[in-house]
């Protein structure tokens, strides 16, 4: 009963984004006071108090919370926005021009090396916005450039706009990992391993369905074993990405996984690509356009991609500096230089001085990412001599996209600590409930679903959060969404809560092929409106056999004992 009735707000948001097509920034604000009337009414919730544990409480904490998410995703954005603007985007675009004349190299070169690098670097939807317009340019079908690069931008989402997505769930579990007992920065670091393992294993897979879906709905023989000459180019292509992909996820941390690894492999396989190792014998391209069926072609006029002459080096350099930044701040402070430890320790926030009601905030403003992106993108005006009228487009229209993902970030997190932080008081606490356990709207939710699926729930896990995904159209919306639900309901089905949360990551991540904002945002880019429906039917194909490879490799891993980070299990 109370399961359900703390279900309401989850509900009520997926049957106005998925039933009505409500966008998140207009279903989370309902959803969230839905919740606090729920707090309020059923928990017993105080609207206001000085304790900090109340509905405008933790609302205000909630949106001091998702602004240090929202200030990465600034800075992530206005660096790509820059970068466009100053014509840098444009000279990087050439460099793939003239590479190899192989359509299906090109779909693994510039959709699956290049999208991960965006990804890295901005998230957001910006992969299929920017790689799908540049496979057109090299020969692409419309149709076909959009359908690729939203199955190739799976892999590199957990660690998007600089890890983002992960440091956004780990954000909604740390306080549980800490009452339970563990270490937060062991367990973040286990968590960003095993988000990245499951991914890494299954990266030749999705390449494999991606290049074969471009030969079989849009080859001349459309025959998927088309692929077959190039999976000695996909191994080898996984291989190198894997290898860093895997070590700085152990080693540095969740923000230069994608954008570091995807950078290494991009110009080792270009510089093999271009001495034609492991490059098929056969050339593969598409049949003459005038042969393409109609449905493949855009309906609305696509901007022409810009021309620039800059210089290569000069156009990489600021990404280049981001790179070099995080790195040396990252691995100084693993090994305790003083210097990057007071970058981390010095904060801005509300301390405990009951300045927004007794709840507790503080932010490592000078250690965020958005920092050193925002950092960037000023030198770079500078360095590309870029004009007042150029930076001015760029910071505008930075503005106007954040602006949407901030009401859906800033409401999703006020709802879900209002989900942590509502406390039943002891003689309402339904019968079953471990003793000394908080019955929260959390708890009643995870508990629902623990007495559901028992030990069966590692086949819902990443399916969760694929569900996050398509309703929000963000892989960070989704951790926000269900991380903690994810955490409490592992707790109670005796699962490893590194594992489970990971496959939370997971699923949000691969939702990304199919969610309805990166699906419109790629038909709008290659001017194939019309067809989003038809991509999701294409696209659900990769992404059901991706969590079949997430669920089967943590499924192995857990058959084996593997537990990282081991914490008490709550067995409610």
């Amino acid at each position: 009963m109370y399961a359900i009735i703390a279900f309401l707000p989850i509900i009520v948001t997926i049957v106005l984004m998925v039933g009505f097509n409500w966008p998140a920034k207009r279903a989370l604000p309902l959803a969230w006071l839905l919740s606090g009337i729920i707090g309020i009414a059923v928990w017993g919730m105080p609207f206001i108090s000085m304790s900090g544990n109340s509905f405008i409480g933790q609302t205000l904490t909630g949106f001091l919370s998702a602004f240090e998410v929202l200030f990465i995703i600034f800075g992530a954005i206005l660096i790509m926005n820059t970068l466009s603007q100053s014509g840098a985007m444009a000279a990087i675009n050439r460099m793939f021009r003239g590479i190899t004349p192989d359509a299906r190299l090109q779909a693994i070169i510039i959709g699956f090396i290049f999208g991960a690098f965006i990804e890295g670097a901005a998230g957001f939807g910006t992969p299929a916005a920017l790689a799908a317009p540049l496979l057109i340019s090299v020969g692409f079908p419309p149709l076909c450039a959009a359908m690729v690069a939203l199955i190739f931008n799976s892999v590199p989402v957990c660690f998007g706009a600089v890890g983002t997505p992960t440091n956004t769930a780990f954000t909604t579990v740390t306080g549980a990992v800490s009452d339970l007992g563990g270490n937060p920065d062991a367990w973040k670091t286990a968590f960003t391993l095993w988000s990245a393992i499951p991914l890494a294993i299954g990266a030749a897979v999705i390449m494999i369905i991606g290049v074969g879906f471009v030969c079989k709905f849009y080859g001349k023989n459309r025959k998927f074993s088309d692929v077959v000459p190039t999976i000695p180019y996909i191994l080898f292509t996984t291989a190198v990405f894997d290898i860093f992909y895997l070590l700085i996820a152990a080693f540095i941390g969740p923000e230069l996984v994608s954008l570091l690894a995807a950078i290494i492999t991009l110009f080792v396989v270009l510089f093999t690509t271009k001495k034609g190792f492991l490059v098929p014998k056969d050339v593969w391209t598409f049949d003459d356009k005038e042969k393409w069926d109609k449905s493949w072609l855009s309906t609305t006029r696509v901007p022409d991609p810009k021309v620039s002459e800059m210089s290569l080096a000069k156009a990489w350099l600021p990404y280049i500096l981001i790179a070099c930044l995080l790195v040396l701040t990252r691995v100084c402070q693993k090994f305790g230089a003083g210097w990057a430890d007071a970058l981390k320790t010095f904060t801005v926030g509300t301390g405990k001085s009951n300045i927004i009601l007794g709840a507790n905030w503080n932010w490592a403003i000078l250690w965020s990412p958005g920092i050193i992106f925002i950092l960037v993108a000023l030198i770079t005006t500078l360095i590309h001599g870029m004009s007042g009228e150029t930076v001015s487009i760029a910071w505008k229209g930075t503005f106007k996209q954040v602006k949407g993902a901030a009401i859906a970030m800033l409401f999703g997190v006020a709802m879900v600590n209002i989900f942590r932080y509502t406390s039943m008081p002891i003689d309402r606490i339904p019968e079953g409930v471990a003793a000394g356990a908080s019955y929260s709207m959390l708890y009643a939710m995870a508990k629902g679903l623990a007495d559901i699926a028992g030990s069966a729930y590692l086949v819902i896990a990443p399916f969760i959060g694929v569900l996050g995904a398509y309703m929000s159209g963000s892989n960070t919306v989704s951790n926000t969404l269900f991380s903690s639900l994810q955490f409490q309901t592992a707790g109670m089905v005796g699962l490893p809560y590194v594992l489970i949360v990971a496959m939370q990551n997971n699923g949000g991540a691969i939702g990304n092929m199919i969610c309805v904002n990166n699906v419109v945002s790629a038909c709008a880019t290659t001017g194939t409106n019309g067809n989003e429906g038809k991509i999701i039917r294409t696209n659900i194909i990769p992404c059901v056999a991706f969590c079949v490879i997430v669920i089967v490799v943590i499924g192995i891993a857990i058959a084996m004992g593997v537990n990282p980070q081991p914490l008490p299990y709550t067995n409610g």
